[in-house]
């Protein structure tokens, strides 16, 4: 009955002496029987299921008994009216003078519409996912859930989608290292899987350019002692102290690896890492990096593959975050040596006596002590002509992007790849130094330079005339 009712009666009763729940039920029943006529009988009704249970609540103090009555029923409002008017004509409960009166008839369904409502709120607040992505963080997402599934194996261990063709690898600890530098772009590492190299990795370290990139703990010490008596590196990069490289953050990986060292500087040392410049600067510094970095993009290769000559011959290691600079410029020596000229960055050709030959010493040398035609050819061409632009270069010097100076910070924020160089003709504030660094610029040349609250280290910063008053006269159009 009570799943198909739909008004509920509740009365007060008062009875002048003691009485029990089965004299209110009794008086009930006796008191309205025929009253109303045989349609609305209240025993008639309660034997078809019409009217359900009678509950009665009542106690007796100080000689007088009260309590409630509840009946539940399934007629219409107007028989539930008359059923509950027939109610209040009972005068007498038992022995006793009594008094029944309705308080109220609850609509049953009233309840439910209440508590159905009362729901679809808690619903519309809290069952819906209320998460809504901008454009750059839908792409952002795919983007990185495309780099993580890029993960493949080299006999049988973890390894990024470059390591088979690549000249030059990244070994890691773990999988989960891998799966970090592969989120950040890098895809050529591969994980040995604890101290005991694996003899696949050892070998592959025989016939490539091999930087050990390890945790900052003994662990890595031991992995890195292990390598290099059965495998071959060419240089060693270690996370920050006690350290993992699966927990580091884009801007700390990035500085970690640009803070690599040749493996002989730290060979006889017993505490290798104290020969890896960490990333607050506070260890001795690493041999600048000649290439662009670990985020350099395919486009690189085919900018590369161009330049040099190579056709189909060019490897991939043309785009690989750790090549050493001897691969390059020997490809780099072999063109000019064949007497070919090359645009400088300034936009127009070096003869060979200026800059045609130019040695694999040269192409190595840090972002600071480059030949100056990639600071300055940038640097007279955006900011000394005065044109109010910013100009975003990569590690060679390439030309990423370049907008109003206004829309810096707008255009930084979105661009990929990430650039290496920024050139500003505008003044340096705060707000683009801060982005910058969070996005791993290395370094930024202004107009000048604005007063900042704080200063990241990771980002080198240079108003034109802190380097030179003027560009050199090499870098002059002719």
């Amino acid at each position: 009955m009570e799943d198909t009712s739909k008004y509920l009666i509740h009365a007060d009763v008062t009875a002048d002496g003691v009485v029990e729940r089965s004299d209110v039920v009794g008086a009930i029943f006796g008191q309205t029987e025929g009253l109303l006529g045989d349609d609305l009988d209240l025993r008639d009704l309660r034997q078809s299921g019409k009217v359900g249970r009678i509950d009665v609540e009542i106690t007796s103090t100080g000689g007088q008994s009260h309590g409630q009555v509840t009946i539940a029923t399934s007629l219409d409002k107007v028989e539930t009216a008359t059923l509950a008017a027939a109610l209040e004509t009972i005068s007498r409960v038992g022995p006793c003078r009594a008094d029944l009166e309705i308080r109220e008839i609850e609509d049953v369904r009233a309840a439910k519409r209440k508590e159905v409502v009362d729901r679809a709120k808690e619903l519309l607040r809290t069952g819906f996912d209320d998460t809504i992505m901008s454009s750059d963080e839908i792409l952002a997402e795919v983007r990185q859930q495309v780099r993580v599934e890029d993960i493949t194996e080299y006999e049988g261990l973890p390894a990024g989608p470059r390591v088979t063709d690549s000249d030059a690898i990244i070994v890691v600890e773990g999988r989960a290292d891998v799966l970090t530098l592969l989120k950040y772009g890098i895809k050529n590492a591969i994980a040995v899987e604890g101290t005991n190299v694996p003899d696949a990795v050892a070998e592959l370290t025989r016939h490539r350019t091999v930087t050990a990139f390890l945790d900052g703990d003994r662990g890595g010490d031991l992995i890195l002692e292990e390598l290099a008596q059965v495998g071959d590196i060419d240089y060693v990069a270690f996370a920050p102290a006690e350290g993992s490289v699966e927990d580091l953050d884009h801007h700390e990986l990035f500085a970690a690896l640009r803070n690599k060292v040749p493996y002989d500087t730290v060979a006889e040392l017993n505490e290798p890492r104290e020969a890896v410049a960490a990333t607050d600067g506070s260890a001795t510094p690493s041999p600048p990096p000649s290439d662009a970095g670990p985020d350099a993009t395919d486009r690189r290769e085919t900018t590369a593959t161009t330049e040099t000559g190579a056709g189909d011959g060019a490897t991939a290691a043309d785009a690989d975050p750790t090549q050493p600079a001897k691969a390059k410029t020997e490809r780099t020596a072999t063109t000019r040596s064949a007497g070919e000229s090359e645009p400088n960055r300034t936009g127009t050709e070096s003869s060979p006596a200026s800059g045609g030959d130019r040695t694999a010493a040269d192409e190595a040398e840090s972002d600071d002590d480059r030949s100056p035609e990639t600071v300055y050819g940038h640097a007279a061409a955006v900011i000394r002509a005065e044109t109010d632009r910013v100009r975003f270069l990569d590690g060679d010097g390439e030309t990423i992007d370049e907008v109003h100076a206004g829309d810096a910070y707008d255009a930084l924020e979105d661009l990929e790849p990430v650039p290496t160089t920024v050139v500003l003709d505008d003044a340096l504030g705060q707000r683009l130094l801060d982005l910058a660094a969070d996005r791993g610029v290395d370094r930024i040349i202004a107009r000048s330079l604005g007063a900042f609250t704080k200063r990241p280290t990771a980002v080198r910063i240079h108003a034109i005339d802190e380097i030179a008053e003027r560009p050199p006269e090499t870098n002059k159009s002719h």
